[in-house]
């Protein structure tokens, strides 16, 4: 690896160990993707000759029923560990060799939310008086045998269903049913490795758009540019005003209530937001609670509203650090438009044996910076 880059990774049923050397010296490169709103993903290429320990240690373990062989990648950047990915192989393909190069093994994976996705508990499981957040975090708990620290923000507004007129049931698998929870509150659900190897931490909550910044990605700027591409999108069409259409309980007489983009859950990063030129209906808010209604209402409002996209590449040791996703970071020489903060929606790791790159893509919900400087 590159000097001040050292990989570690650690292969192994439930409980990964760090592999041998003949398996790290036939690996040919590492790509690990983290998402947002889907689940994280990796990929991993080996030279595989005849005797090597890949055979047993990929292939046969690849044919369990319910594979749970556990792949963890640790980057060490300059002395600070940084974990890409916990998570599960999903499948492996060998492609065939030639008498130039010997065959590649690629195998694949995701992150820990793959095992909440095998068994399907529809109907099995009641959650009598339990809010939404209460029901995930009971949920989660199955999992602490895998290292999985939950991290469950109550709703905005917070809906606990009456026994006497209501009870709700488990629907599809855990992490569907996780996902659905996080829809219905303007929320999401994702799954991500860290602190510290062999923890992950289980978010179901707002995307989180406050916090420290990260170093800023700067372009066009001589010798302080640290980013390789970078370029930028403005969709004004993608703006949406959803109305709900509920019904008042008393009298039954339909109540229209448009929903702002900017809400609690989705503050501005833009100083000039896009024009809502259309309206949503949502479907089936009659027959919600006025708190449920407002609940869609305020996701649906939170996933149309970022108009700004940016898309681009650095490499990692130019930049001095690994850019992270799910965080805020600064935009600096793009232009009055397109300079300020965004939301790092996702990134995606590219290493090989002497090169670091990361490509990634960011957000934000509209034009012109909201704040005067944007620091280095």
């Amino acid at each position: 690896m590159l000097k001040g880059i050292d990989l570690t990774l650690m292969i192994g049923p439930i409980e990964p160990l760090p592999v041998s050397k003949e398996v790290l010296d036939a690996l040919i490169s590492v790509e690990v993707t983290s998402r947002t709103e889907h689940a994280s993903g990796f990929q991993l290429k080996f030279n595989l000759s005849k005797n090597s320990p890949l055979h047993t240690l990929f292939l046969v373990a690849g044919g369990a029923q319910i594979p749970l062989v556990r792949v963890l990648i640790v980057v060490t950047l300059n002395g600070t560990p940084d974990v890409l990915i916990d998570g599960v192989m999903t499948n492996h393909e060998v492609t065939g060799g030639s008498a130039m190069q010997g065959p590649v093994l690629t195998i694949t994976g995701e992150d820990l939310s793959r095992v909440m996705d095998y068994i399907d508990f529809t109907g099995l499981i009641e959650y009598p008086a339990m809010p939404p957040e209460a029901r995930v975090l009971l949920i989660l708990a199955k999992y602490a045998f895998l290292g999985v620290i939950p991290l469950v923000f109550p709703s905005v507004l917070i809906d606990v269903p009456i026994p006497v007129d209501r009870v709700p049931i488990h629907q599809g698998t855990d992490l569907c049913y996780l996902k659905k929870l996080a829809d219905e509150a303007g929320y999401v659900f994702h799954v991500y490795p860290g602190p510290v190897a062999g923890t992950s931490v289980a978010y179901w909550g707002p995307p989180v758009k406050i916090g420290p910044l990260q170093p800023a990605l700067n372009i066009d700027m001589d010798a302080h540019t640290n980013v390789e591409s970078l370029s930028f999108s403005f969709n004004s069409q993608q703006a949406t005003l959803p109305i709900l259409v509920i019904q008042e309980e008393i009298t039954k007489l339909p109540i229209p209530i448009p929903v702002p983009e900017i809400t609690p859950i989705n503050p501005p990063l833009g100083l000039i937001p896009p024009l809502s030129l259309k309206v949503d209906h949502v479907e089936g808010a009659g027959k919600l609670s006025p708190v449920q209604a407002a609940l869609r209402g305020l996701a649906i409002a939170a996933q149309k509203a970022d108009a700004v996209s940016a898309q681009g590449s650095l490499d990692v040791l130019r930049y001095g650090q690994t850019l992270k996703p799910r965080r805020l970071v600064g935009v600096r020489g793009a232009g009055l438009a397109f300079d300020g903060l965004y939301f790092v929606n996702s990134v995606t790791h590219h290493l090989k044996r002497g090169e670091y790159t990361q490509d990634f893509t960011l957000t934000r919900n509209g034009l012109i910076s909201t704040v005067s400087t944007v620091p280095a």
